[in-house]
């Protein structure tokens, strides 16, 4: 199996590090309590169940779990506060000058942060993508308890359009979990104006694919199957519906074939993926730095499911109707997700997006 060089690199433990890569529509995340709207202090924000943090004022040190909290914190404004990160993202994998500054975040670890140096890290912040990181197992190392965190001077704090995917109690069908986490990140660090535009953008994009595609009726709509490339060819991984994918693809006017997995990801067999003969299929790639070395591995994936005696004769595959968009927009709760919308529903509807 390929490594899965952006939230973890083993499938026994996928539903908590691809966790750190999706949302579910009620994860309780009502955003910041008390004057969070008004971009004043103190600040009071819930974690997945429900426990409360509050903030006096702007953190000053913060690291962060791995890439999604890392690039809101970059587009809020606030990287400048960012001493450390895990799962960094890969050069490339942002867009701009926003790729510049994630590359010049101290990498406390490629993968999980150890305990002691996230404890010894000097952060007051912590934003964590995980729910838990108790029994991984593989070497990742225990998780700070949060006693430990509160002597350390150490706030910890959920992005719970991740973290709280995995428990969410209904699929994920819109980007609401994403804004909140946007628009509480924008209160914590003092940059709630920002938060206000980016999730404005985000309705935006949005509310233009729902206006065009809205009368399109439920089986009139393209069935659309996710292939995680990275995860590796021998069993594949199905995007299930509380992953933040599952959001992305049902806004795009699209249906996830796998819409009726509990869950963020699952382990599948190619026979699954057989029944469901979708329509569409999106090449899941992650970055690889540069616009060549993605292409490349956008048509290695291709090839591979052409060559494939199990799904050469899959309908998207014998009409060519494959996406190649990156799965990290995808799968990664962020503002990216939106541009994914508009950018799968245009490809699918051609005659009514434009």
């Amino acid at each position: 199996m390929r490594s899965r060089v952006w939230c973890g690199t083993a499938v026994a433990v996928l539903s908590l590090l691809a966790a750190g890569c999706g949302g579910g529509k009620d994860t309780g995340n009502k955003g910041t309590e008390k004057s969070a709207a008004a971009g004043g202090y103190p600040v009071t924000v819930t974690d997945c169940m429900g426990a409360k943090t509050t903030f006096a004022a702007a953190p000053e040190k913060i690291v962060t779990s791995n890439a999604s909290s890392l690039e809101l914190l970059l587009r809020l404004g606030a990287g400048d506060k960012v001493v450390g990160t895990g799962f960094p993202p890969g050069k490339g994998a942002l867009p701009g000058e926003l790729d510049a500054q994630a590359q010049k975040v101290e990498v406390l670890s490629r993968m999980v942060i150890p305990k002691e140096k996230l404890l010894g890290s000097g952060a007051d912040l912590y934003i964590d993508t995980f729910a838990s990181m108790a029994g991984m197992g593989g070497g990742m190392g225990d998780a700070p308890t949060e006693e430990e965190f509160k002597a350390a001077g150490i706030k910890h704090i959920h992005l719970k359009s991740t973290a709280c995917a995995a428990m969410s109690k209904s699929p994920s069908t819109d980007l609401t979990a994403v804004e909140n986490d946007i628009t509480s990140l924008g209160a914590v660090t003092g940059t709630s104006a920002k938060a206000k535009e980016l999730v404005a953008g985000m309705k935006e994009q949005v509310d233009g694919v729902q206006k065009a595609i809205g009368g399109t009726a439920e089986n009139a709509r393209p069935t659309y199957f996710f292939f995680d490339y990275d995860a590796g060819t021998k069993q594949p991984i199905a995007v299930c519906n509380r992953q933040v994918a599952n959001a992305v693809i049902t806004l795009a006017g699209a249906r996830n074939v796998f819409a009726d997995c509990d869950g963020d990801f699952k382990q599948v067999s190619w026979e699954d993926v057989v029944s469901e003969n979708p329509d569409w299929i999106q090449l899941g790639v992650r970055n690889r730095g540069s616009q060549a070395a993605n292409d490349k591995a956008f048509d290695e994936a291709r090839k591979w499911l052409e060559g494939n005696a199990a799904t050469k004769g899959l309908k998207a595959v014998k009409e060519g109707k494959f996406l190649r968009i990156g799965s990290e927009r995808t799968t990664i709760a962020g503002v990216e997700n939106a541009t994914v919308v508009v950018e799968i529903a245009r490809t699918i509807h051609p005659g009514k997006v434009k």
